[in-house]
């Protein structure tokens, strides 16, 4: 992503500078930077990117994408207030990860009672669903799950299963479909320490062809319907301070 190369360029850049200023005023500094000199130059940092968020909030699912510069995970978020059924979209996304959101709904309320809801009662709130860091832009069909999968914990105040993140298409018939950047996304799953993985059957062969060394750690589940997401990634308990929803 290009806007994190700038970042990244400019915090090189303000490295540089300390040191400069050290040799300017002749004074003492480490050649070889330690991580407490980072810490002392830059600061501490803002926001832990890569760790996975924890499971006591509805409707917050961890997804996988794969971006120019690789893999990364990304943190779906939603939101309920009373309204009329409208579905609002935040975080810089493009048409397809839009479109995923609406598939998402869309299936959801034609399927209600799968998930033990009520269509009328989903009629009568507003919902909206965020993806944190709206400087960067996000497109794609690979969130299509992890939508789906917020929304219902959100509808439903059941928790998301702890250490667990996701990736895949989804279809106005339910269906889950494969995604690329397979490799790169575990890469980032694994820097974030989730656990288990959810991928649509098909991917299987990607990980196949990947080196078990790289593994390790992670359980995966492969899907094909949409329905299957649900079952695996919502846990029966529901989160803490659970909103009365009806």
């Amino acid at each position: 992503r290009e806007s994190g190369v700038r970042g990244l360029e400019q915090k090189i850049a303000q490295v540089i500078r300390n040191a400069a200023k050290s040799i300017a005023l002749e004074e003492a500094y480490n050649v070889k930077l330690t991580d407490e000199d980072v810490v002392t130059i830059l600061g501490a940092p803002k926001l832990e990117r890569d760790k996975a968020e924890g499971n006591e909030v509805a409707g917050v699912v961890t997804g996988l994408a794969w971006t120019s510069v690789g893999g990364d995970i990304l943190f779906i978020e939603s939101s309920i207030s009373k309204g009329k059924g409208s579905l609002t979209l935040t975080g810089n996304l493009g048409n397809v990860m839009k479109e995923s959101a609406t598939i998402a709904l869309e299936y959801i309320k034609a399927n209600a009672e799968l998930f033990g809801l009520d269509q009328d009662v989903i009629g009568k709130y507003n919902i909206h669903l965020h993806v944190p860091e709206g400087a960067t832009p996000k497109d794609g069909p690979s969130a299509g799950i992890a939508m789906l999968t917020s929304i219902v914990s959100l509808l439903t105040q059941r928790k998301v299963k702890k250490s667990l993140a996701m990736t895949g298409e989804i279809t106005l018939r339910g269906k889950v479909l494969p995604v690329g950047g397979i490799k790169e996304k575990i890469l980032a799953a694994k820097r974030a320490n989730i656990k288990e993985i959810i991928l649509c059957h098909e991917n299987e062969s990607d990980i196949n062809e990947i080196n078990t060394e790289y593994l390790k750690g992670l359980t995966f589940h492969y899907v094909k319907e949409m329905q299957e997401v649900i079952t695996l990634a919502l846990t029966t308990q529901k989160v803490k301070n659970a909103k009365a929803i009806a």
